[in-house]
């Protein structure tokens, strides 16, 4: 079964052009990808960078860490207070024909890598898949997914992950409204609002309260640390379902393009067969959103990938 929904897709991408607002280096970086017991491990130019952890007992893969480009030191968290669950940049979905594949307890669901692959392992940029299955016990499973991830770093101040997932339902598959749903991250503390960073989305609005609810291609996360300006955008393209998304966000540092919040109480039914494909983009950069260059960026990515 796993054969038959293993494939690879191909992305043509170029080099990044960072857009009018701020003139990076254009220097790539050399990126490397080791598979290992606990996953995809990933350096930039022989420094940690990311690991892709898909162990058989976590609830579901996750990124972590998530090192900053000056710091050295993650930006998101793998776990903290409110909600521990939160495991620093992550894919999940809650009340899936009645399975929890979000919260801890591996018995209301667990997302389970079944087949990891390195495709390019060094170079301007990795590449790997990884083969997932929703899986609870007693109960049939709603999804199969496979993932591509391609990690870059294009200039010594700038970390991407592209992650790009295709979910096949194996039954017919009911999801709830639910705001625990899809791609999301977890900042540390230190860079929340509650510790005095800035949430801004596309528009300008800022922090949970401006930001909640409100639909728009991107938003950008970072805060100072020690000094060190470091954030995490989260880039969402527009040929996915439901853009431009309705965005979850907390000042404490949660945010998540999250679209099942906002379903009608009918919530989203898929056939057996029906598949779901969504392309992402996180941005892990150096200094505030404006020295980033994130709306060139964005702008680069949705032009180049589609």
């Amino acid at each position: 079964m796993i054969a038959r929904f293993v494939c690879v897709w191909m992305l043509c991408l170029g080099t990044v052009v960072f857009g009018s607002d701020v003139a990076w280096s254009q220097t790539p970086q050399r990126v490397s990808a080791k598979l290992k017991i606990d996953g995809v491990h990933v350096s930039v130019e022989g420094k940690e960078f990311t690991t892709y952890l898909n162990r058989k007992l976590q609830k579901y893969p996750y990124f972590y860490p998530v090192n900053g480009p000056a710091s050295g030191l993650s930006i998101t968290t793998e776990s903290s207070e409110p909600y521990p669950h939160h495991h620093s940049l992550f894919f999940g979905c809650d009340k899936v024909n009645g399975g929890n594949y979000w919260q801890e307890s591996i018995k209301e669901g667990q997302i389970i890598s079944r087949q990891t692959q390195i495709l390019q392992s060094e170079g301007n940029e990795v590449i790997f898949t990884d083969l997932c299955e929703w899986r609870r016990p007693d109960a049939p499973s709603p999804f199969m997914d496979i993932r591509r991830i391609l990690v870059s770093a294009p200039g010594p101040d700038l970390r991407i992950i592209d992650f790009e997932i295709t979910l096949t339902a194996m039954n017919d598959v009911q999801i709830e409204k639910t705001n625990h749903s899809l791609f999301s991250a977890r900042m540390v503390p230190a860079l929340s609002v509650e510790g005095g960073g800035t949430l801004v989305n596309a528009q300008g609005d800022s922090a949970e309260e401006g930001t909640f609810g409100k639909e728009s291609p991107w938003c950008d996360y970072w805060g100072s640390r020690d000094g060190v300006k470091e954030g995490l955008a989260i880039f969402v393209h527009p040929k996915n379902r439901w853009f431009p998304p309705k965005w979850f966000t907390r000042n404490y540092g949660f945010f998540s393009p999250t679209p099942m919040n906002w379903l009608d109480e009918a919530g989203l039914k898929m056939a057996k067969g029906e598949q779901l494909h969504l392309k992402y983009r996180c941005v892990i950069h150096k200094g505030d959103t404006y020295e980033a260059g994130i709306e060139g960026l964005y702008q680069d990515w949705t032009n180049k990938v589609q």
